[in-house]
């Protein structure tokens, strides 16, 4: 059956549910992508009502239209670019008076909208009543009470855009105006600017209020045109006169005249019961905010994390070791080229293998990590932080961005758009890539578990988190009293009432992760693996397969018994893969970086794979995977880490050295990039490049020595 399609724009603040209820309406009819132009995921999915398809797009949590935040921007962008049928706002029902801003500045852009007044059931705990008749009086249009957590009202929403999108509900005024004066300067403006017919198709009041807000994309798009000339005039008298009447600007009067729409509105339609006790929300407060508790609760909170990820995971990797063991002892003897099979089991087997083993792992971080965020203790742990960040020269604004470090770099340099101070933000991108992302946990995991029992492993990876945080505010601390000093801006965080989150969103953000690691070793991972094997088997020296040709020979026809005989063999074919590696172009690269990196306990063949992680940090691994099989002394497929454990120039303290070095050193070329993009020049990238390759040598060097004296 054909159905008619209708766009839908999913738009909220952050914490007020909209992504729980996009998963409900949209169920297992979804897929990911990043919005054009940026790495802010996308979000998408579908929902059959009817003789409608209803297509949804979860825009990025905003608490306005203002083109600051990299949220902000794509979601003003969506809605003026991409012009959906409709959108829903979603509204916390507890919450009215913080969301409503963003209500206000979808209500200026004149679009078909409802308001989806979310977690209603949390009203009647609170003592909350909403007279909803008269709120969508007040707003011009229908308000659907819903609940993503019970699944209640989802119909009805449904139900309710379909008339919509038919028009079969009248769509009222809306009742936001601002002052005279503010009014008659925007009336002003747009009668301007509707002169210009290159914009007769644009709302005109809509770029007038944004004008007089001083909105830079506004300016840039107006400027182009002849009109300018005579709205730049107008915009100077209305500012002259908001100064002699007011005091003020336009800007100001503006937001002031939201605020008092958005506060007559909380009077006339929302009834607050008096506060007889407090609520659960103020006795959790009480603990993890305490300023002697609160820093211990939340280094134990991420310990429990780390504990659960490594002690839950290792029976995983085992099981998914076994499987890829299997795997590549049955593909085997079907391949019966040398070198074909060597592509297949000590290349692809071995290299992409080698990092999907540690999925089990990284879902389980990121299920801990979406639990804290969505439950609201994430925004807490940023307010016990913002003192001890004070003291680096940074705040707990800029904890946020480093929190998303331990997920991606990407995103959490991004996410810095929010510092409004240009050294708090250029700090804090250089200091991101220190916070362990999830491409490096693959390295802590193979290393630790290779030589650590499980409990000491965790403990291991914790430290390393650790490291990585206080190298962070040690490095906050030099920029800041040196070549980047200025004031910290005042930090306000915004404290969510603590939700227990429901397992299909914690599992639905892991899912979104995992699906992101495997496509990453499915493309990115596996072309790095073939291209490491190939430099790992090429130039072949034909005057070593001709001695080991002859020794092998030589053992053949010898008298001695079968085991010893086995046991040669074994020898001479471990000599010749070694000796064919270190004459490969891997190998002689490897040999050029030894020198350098010998005293912190690395090999020509860890040089290789540092070389290769710059490209993504669970290359390492592969590359490991990759090069350590092709030096086995026979075809079986050990994992890699009993291949380490049984390597000689492998120990304790080269394993300890290189966490730190994977830790530290320079980020992947993708994080470069965006880096370089967000800082705008080339040169701060260069500068900092060289930093974090000393520090991460010294660091390793410290680390290596020391655990040679004390382990």
């Amino acid at each position: 059956m054909h159905r008619k399609e209708i766009s839908v724009a999913l738009a909220g603040n952050p914490n007020c549910g909209k992504s729980s209820l996009f998963n409900v309406l949209t169920g297992s009819h979804q897929r990911v992508g990043n919005f054009s132009g940026v790495t802010i995921e996308k979000h998408e999915g579908y929902a059959d009502y009817g003789s409608y398809r209803i297509r949804f797009v979860d825009l990025p949590g905003a608490y306005s239209l203002t083109p600051y935040s990299p949220e902000e921007i794509v979601t003003r962008n969506f809605l003026l670019d991409e012009k959906p049928d409709l959108v829903v706002n979603v509204l916390e029902a507890s919450n009215l008076e913080r969301n409503l801003l963003l209500t206000t500045q979808i209500m200026e852009m004149q679009v078909d909208f409802l308001v989806a007044l979310n977690m209603i059931d949390e009203l009647e705990e609170r003592g909350i009543v909403i007279d909803v008749k008269q709120l969508q009086l007040l707003l011009g249009c229908h308000i659907v009470p819903t609940s993503a957590k019970r699944k209640t009202g989802i119909d009805s929403l449904l139900a309710h855009i379909v008339r919509v999108y038919e028009k079969d509900i009248e769509i009222r005024k809306n009742k936001l105006s601002f002052r005279q004066e503010t009014e008659d300067a925007v009336t002003a403006v747009a009668t301007l600017l509707k002169r210009e017919k290159s914009l007769e198709a644009a709302d005109t009041r809509w770029l007038a209020i944004k004008l007089l807000e001083n909105d830079r994309e506004v300016y840039h798009q107006v400027q182009q045109y002849p009109v300018w000339v005579k709205v730049e005039l107008e915009l100077q008298e209305a500012i002259r006169n908001a100064g002699k009447l007011f005091d003020s600007d336009p800007e100001m009067l503006i937001t002031e005249d939201r605020h008092a729409f958005i506060r007559g509105a909380m009077k006339e339609c929302v009834r607050i019961a008096e506060k007889e006790k407090s609520s659960i929300t103020d006795y959790i407060d009480m603990v993890v905010l305490n300023r002697v508790l609160g820093l211990p609760v939340f280094l134990f909170v991420v310990w429990v994390i780390f504990q659960l990820t490594f002690t839950l995971g290792s029976p995983l990797m085992d099981v998914l070791e076994a499987l890829f063991a299997a795997f590549a002892g049955a593909v085997g003897p079907l391949l019966q080229n040398d070198t074909l099979r060597s592509i297949i089991i000590d290349g692809i087997i071995a290299g992409v293998g080698g990092v999907l083993v540690f999925l089990p792992n990284i879902v389980l971080l990121f299920i801990g990590l979406s639990f804290l965020e969505a439950s609201g203790y994430m925004a807490r742990a940023a307010f016990v932080i913002d003192k001890v960040m004070h003291r680096f020269g940074l705040h707990g604004k800029s904890f946020i961005p480093m929190i998303t470090g331990f997920g991606c770099s990407i995103p959490a340099i991004m996410a810095t758009r929010t510092l409004k101070s240009p050294t708090d933000r250029l700090a804090t991108i250089l200091v991101i890539p220190f916070m362990s992302c999830g491409a490096k946990l693959p390295v802590y995991v193979l290393l630790a578990g290779a030589f650590f029992p499980p409990d000491v492993a965790a403990n291991v990876m914790f430290a390393i988190y650790l490291l990585g945080v206080a190298v962070a505010l040690l490095t906050a601390r030099l920029l800041k009293s040196t070549v980047l000093k200025s004031d910290s801006e005042p930090f306000v965080m915004e404290l969510p009432p603590y939700r227990w989150p429901t397992l299909r969103s914690v599992l639905f953000q892991a899912k979104l992760k995992a699906m992101m690691y495997v496509k990453k070793a499915g493309t990115l991972i596996l072309s790095a693996v073939i291209v490491i094997w190939a430099a790992s088997n090429f130039p072949r020296n034909a005057e070593i397969d001709r001695i080991a040709a002859e020794e092998t020979a030589r053992i053949e026809r010898s008298l001695m018994d079968a085991d010893k005989k086995d046991a040669a063999l074994q020898a001479v074919a471990y000599r010749t893969r070694s000796a064919q590696l270190q004459y490969s172009i891997a190998g002689r690269i490897g040999q050029v970086i030894e020198p350098v990196i010998r005293p912190i306990g690395f090999d020509w063949r860890i040089g290789i794979a540092l070389v290769t992680g710059l490209a993504a940090k669970e290359v390492v691994v592969s590359t490991m995977g990759t090069i350590y099989a092709l030096a086995q002394t026979d075809e079986s497929s050990a994992e890699l880490a009993e291949i380490l454990k049984n390597d000689p120039s492998f120990n304790r303290a080269t394993a300890l050295s290189l966490m730190v070095f994977v830790l530290l050193y320079i980020p992947c070329v993708a994080a470069m990039g965006v880096m370089k993009k967000e800082i705008g020049q080339w040169k701060p990238v260069l500068l900092y490049s060289a930093y974090v390759l000393a520090l991460a040598w010294t660091l390793s060097f410290i680390t290596y020595r020391g655990a040679l004296l004390l382990l």
